[in-house]
């Protein structure tokens, strides 16, 4: 499942309008048949940029994105549309359970879940089967939606599901309730997004990267993604970083501890990513073979920061 980082070309705007964004096509490989559908879900068409300015991350400190934000949150406010950092995607809560393959939002029984965008609905119902994981009745009610290009999004551990397969939905239909069935630990939210085989387990991506970001008080929050590589150019399989604000206020100052993915799930560009910081400019810093590596980066409201670094 591991693959080279491929050189990431980025446009760092200058201007107010979009970056504009793609989605690489990825060809199915399992032989189920799945929905065919006149598709409603379009991605927003960009407005071209004046004088648009090539930002490569392997030469700069950092690059700043529209990022691919094309999913809204599967939970509304005010119940908690925040991700839980204790068990992010592609980590192990510290080595206590399996790699994570989505993202949790935890919240009471009977909270509403809606569908984070345009599609149809490929599956609902108990996971009685293994189609979508390894095991029997690990997402215990399920839902799948099939939105376009090759894009699925699945809602685990529900108590009440409300729609059926084939039926059309639109971004912020309700389509169940949070529960605690198939393997869970209290009620919440597990939530995935796949490309390409929705039936590979491993074809997640980290939803952080698909979902639009949060607001909080101040504003909407931004999005921190890592590439930390090896002389070979390789996603390295384990570091520890932090991350914080020395620029902020005192009262404000916090101090973010991170965890690149683990090893059995570096398949993407990244190993890494922080959701929802606050916009503001921060101290990147990790040790790797005893050399400490420091980067300063910016956060910008409702965009994605991107950061490579190539430690030896």
């Amino acid at each position: 499942m591991k693959r080279t980082l491929p050189l990431l070309l980025i446009l760092l705007l200058v201007s107010c309008a979009p970056f504009p964004t793609s989605i690489p096509q990825v060809q199915p490989t399992a032989t189920a048949t799945l929905i065919s559908y006149a598709p409603t879900f379009v991605l927003p068409t960009p407005s071209p940029t004046l004088t648009p300015i090539v930002c490569d991350p392997f030469s700069s400190d950092f690059c700043i994105t529209d990022g691919n934000f094309i999913f809204q949150r599967p939970i509304k406010s005010p119940d908690n549309t925040f991700i839980d950092p204790t068990y992010a995607y592609a980590s192990t809560a510290n080595g206590q359970r399996d790699p994570h393959h989505g993202v949790e939002f935890l919240n009471k029984f009977g909270t509403t879940v809606y569908a984070a965008g345009d599609g149809v609905v490929l599956f609902a119902g108990a996971d009685r089967e293994t189609a979508y994981s390894p095991w029997q009745n690990y997402y215990g009610n399920v839902i799948v939606i099939q939105h376009t290009e090759n894009l699925y999004t699945l809602y685990a551990h529900l108590s009440k599901v409300s729609v059926e397969a084939s039926q059309s939905v639109s971004v912020g239909d309700a389509i169940g309730e949070v529960g605690q069935s198939g393997v869970a630990v209290g009620p919440h939210l597990h939530f995935e997004v796949r490309h390409g085989d929705v039936q590979d387990y491993f074809s997640t991506v980290n939803p952080e990267l698909w979902l639009v970001p949060n607001k909080d008080a101040n504003g909407q929050l931004g999005v921190l993604q890592f590439s930390i590589l090896d002389e070979g150019n390789q996603l390295i399989k384990f570091a520890k970083f932090t991350v914080e604000n020395p620029s902020a206020a005192k009262q404000e100052r916090k101090m973010f501890y991170g965890i690149t993915y683990s090893a059995d799930m570096l398949h993407g560009d990244e190993n890494a990513v922080m959701s929802d910081m606050r916009p503001g400019f921060y101290r990147i810093a990790f040790k790797h073979n005893g050399q400490l590596y420091e980067r300063r980066v910016e956060v910008q409201s409702g965009k994605l920061t991107q950061v490579v670094f190539v430690a030896k």
